[in-house]
């Protein structure tokens, strides 16, 4: 099979998709990979390194388009892209398709299979190709808030940590999976005051032995998030249900109750945010105000640490995407329910329930 990896185009994205090893496993196995010029750039990855890897760089974008069966991204197809696909394509990337209809509606008119890293599910539930960003984002949403509450960005002007004498930040969490995991252990760690909140007390549970006690765990219920939210400086939305769009947990009314200066980070913006006043921004112009509330909601948050993300998320991707290249999408399915639960849209189908719900789409079931 011919692997194609071209450059990220979206805003301020500098992930790429595949590291120089992964390539050399792909070229052990015996599939041409396409690598374009300065696709691995942004990541500290030079294009001699992708060459004595076995890849064959191509200048143009469109050609790697044009001559791939399996394309490999970070992140959905944008603008010229949308352009260069065709239904020979298996299109393996993270596509966040429920809170974009537009998008979906074009991938269905070009007939593309569309593999979606975020919904790659093992049989115990797990999402591991969804597990390294959420770790990411989940401790950069700590660092991302901090500056959030900095008096220059009309914050509050709270250290999250406190200094002797004064009081730490009151920092809320709500979602206690991965992200939301990461959060506690990284604001935890700098002294702050953390509360976190979640419907599985196992969760709950887990997160409270592992950091020894140290911060307050609250089913995550309406009164709750209400009581914990207006007293927070910086809450931290990480709620996911895997696939489908965010609950929307963070009304505007609660925003307007908020302290002045307080501070939201909705990592769950991908997936349209748990927040009615959270909306996409990027990492060149990555906040505004609303109610007097600093709102960090980059759609692409593991991307300002792009070295970190891309080795990280290549750790886990590589697997699923050597078995797609060595027996084909639908061989890969039938072997591993995983990739099949991956399986988002299929030559003109919704393939997933929660997409299809979220647009009131017709669902359709593929057998393997």
């Amino acid at each position: 099979m011919i692997v194609g990896v071209p450059k990220e185009i979206k805003t301020d994205e500098q992930r790429v998709a595949i590291v120089p090893s992964g390539v050399a496993a792909f070229v052990a196995h015996g599939h041409t990979v396409l690598i374009e010029h300065g696709a691995g750039l942004g990541s500290g990855i030079p294009d001699e390194a992708y060459r004595d890897a076995g890849a064959e760089l191509v200048r143009k974008a469109k050609s790697v388009w044009d001559r791939a069966n399996l394309i490999m991204k970070v992140k959905e197809p944008l603008g010229p892209e949308l352009k260069w696909l065709r239904p020979s394509h298996v299109l393996y990337t993270y596509l966040h398709l429920a809170s974009n209809e537009e998008l979906t509606r074009a991938l269905l008119k070009a007939r593309v299979a569309c593999v979606a890293y975020e919904t790659i599910q093992t049989a115990d539930g797990a999402l591991p190709l969804l597990v390294p960003m959420s770790e990411v984002a989940g401790r950069l949403s700590i660092q991302k808030g901090a500056f959030c509450l900095e008096a220059g960005v009309k914050g509050r002007g709270v250290l999250l940590s406190g200094t002797s004498g004064t009081r730490p930040a009151k920092v809320v969490i709500i979602g206690a999976g991965i992200a939301g995991t990461n959060a506690c252990q990284v604001a935890s760690g700098i002294g702050a005051d953390v509360t976190v909140l979640d419907i599985n007390l196992q969760h709950l549970r887990y997160v409270h032995d592992i950091l020894g006690g140290r911060i307050t765990t609250l089913m995550s219920n309406r009164a709750n998030i209400e009581e914990e939210v207006t007293q927070a400086d910086l809450v931290i939305g990480a709620v996911l249900i895997p696939g489908a769009l965010a609950p929307r947990l963070i009304t505007k009314d609660l925003v307007k109750r908020m302290r002045p200066g307080s501070a939201i980070v909705d990592i769950a913006v991908d997936q349209g945010g748990c927040c009615e006043t959270s909306h996409p921004t990027t990492h060149s112009d990555p906040i505004y105000h609303v109610s007097n509330v600093v709102h960090y909601c980059v759609s692409n948050m593991p991307g300002a640490v792009p070295r970190t993300s891309t080795f990280a998320l290549t750790n886990v991707t590589l697997g699923y995407g050597l078995a797609i290249a060595d027996k084909g999408l639908e061989q890969a399915m039938a072997n591993d329910r995983a990739i099949r639960k991956g399986l988002n849209l299929y030559r003109g189908c919704v393939t997933y329930k929660a997409v299809a719900d979220a647009f009131g789409m017709e669902w359709t079931e593929v057998a393997t």
